[in-house]
């Protein structure tokens, strides 16, 4: 049986920061870079990619500082330029924006108790859900298959909207997705087909 797919995208995440390691709430856009060690991991799945040989069609990036960074070495090494997508920006974090939960723990106590007990629903101030975030990525996603059907695109963005991305594809519990570990420098693919979605390979780094 043949199925038709409408789409394949490879979602690269950004190189990595200094906030890496802490597992922040981070929502800035222009804070923080990549380190000399997210420049290493962009250039080491960036070739990957090109020796691959790999066909693209298009080259997407969310629209922070980090994401665009690591897109244009991609870019770069494909020779290929890409397109910025504010719509797929990471999500909000509002008061929390900054903070591990660690912090989030001495400081927001009581909040950190209704984010367990509804964490696809509770926000903090400012914030976004999950269920609204995941919504924003599914219609942001839908419209880029839509406008490139039958093309091959890859996205660079941020670690919780390729979680987004793969919940969304599988049908996995929104609850749940945080437990999809995404690596920075690594590539996830998913082929979107008329009536579902599969993942092909997923948070893939380059020996």
């Amino acid at each position: 049986m043949l199925f038709k797919r409408k789409c394949k995208i490879t979602f690269i995440r950004h190189g990595a920061t200094i906030n890496t390691e802490e597992n922040r709430f981070f929502d800035d856009e222009n804070y923080p870079a990549i380190n000399a060690n997210g420049k290493y991991e962009m250039e080491k799945i960036s070739q990957w990619v090109y020796n691959k040989g790999l066909k693209i069609d298009k080259i997407y990036a969310s629209s922070a500082l980090r994401t665009v960074q690591s897109a244009q070495i991609l870019s770069d090494v494909c020779e290929h330029d890409f397109e910025i997508l504010p719509d797929l920006s990471n999500r909000k974090a509002g008061e929390w924006s900054g903070l591990s939960f660690e912090e989030i723990t001495v400081k927001y106590p009581n909040l950190l108790d209704k984010f367990h007990e509804d964490p696809e629903n509770f926000c903090p101030k400012g914030a976004e859900s999950l269920d609204t975030f995941n919504k924003r990525v599914d219609k942001v996603l839908n419209k880029i298959i839509a406008d490139n059907l039958h093309k091959r695109l890859i996205i660079v963005t941020h670690g919780e909207v390729i979680q987004a991305a793969v919940a969304n594809a599988l049908n996995i519990p929104h609850s749940s997705q945080f437990k999809l570990y995404v690596p920075t420098g690594s590539a996830t693919q998913i082929s979107y087909f008329e009536d579902f979605a599969s993942l092909v390979y997923y948070s893939y780094i380059p020996i």
